[in-house]
């Protein structure tokens, strides 16, 4: 199975905590942002603070999908998907509405993936660039993004 991108980032944490209590971080770091903060990026050329928080959102919504899938029925094939080219279909959201969407739809996936039955978290799936995976590798995956993004988000609060 293909290295998690993010298992640096995750560390030892178990990925299912991660995902539960990251959003509430996330929540409490940018709760009260001005519209300037929401447009401050953590380097230069890269995301703004709301468009980070639009990839969150985006991420919950195109991931755990594709465990849905795996999870439903046998030889899924996921399709690759373009952060670039998704970003700007919700572009116009503000980060209070991106928050919003992101932190719901994440404590929907939370329930999901604790009440997956043990076949379905080994359920394995192909992925095009990163071959077999498994319901299981995309928990661990989406947690360590999302602290990946913690991360650029304390830096803009930093600067």
């Amino acid at each position: 199975m293909h290295q998690n991108p993010y298992a640096e980032d995750l560390g030892s944490a178990d990925p299912l905590t991660a995902l539960a209590e990251t959003p509430d971080r996330i929540r409490a770091l940018v709760e009260g942002w001005s519209l300037t903060q929401w447009e401050q990026r953590y380097a230069p050329g890269k995301w703004t603070a709301r468009q980070v928080i639009i990839h969150l959102a985006q991420t919950e919504l195109a991931l755990t999908a594709r465990v849905r899938f795996a999870a439903s029925q046998d030889g899924y094939i996921a399709q690759a998907v373009s952060q670039d080219d998704w970003l700007p279909l919700d572009d116009h959201a503000d980060g209070r509405t991106a928050l919003d969407a992101y932190t719901a739809l994440r404590k929907l996936n939370v329930l999901m993936f604790q009440n997956l039955a043990p076949a379905q978290r080994t359920r394995s799936f192909t992925h095009p660039e990163y071959g077999q995976l498994t319901p299981e590798w995309v928990a661990a995956q989406m947690a360590g993004h999302d602290i990946h993004h913690l991360k650029q988000l304390e830096a803009i609060k930093s600067a």
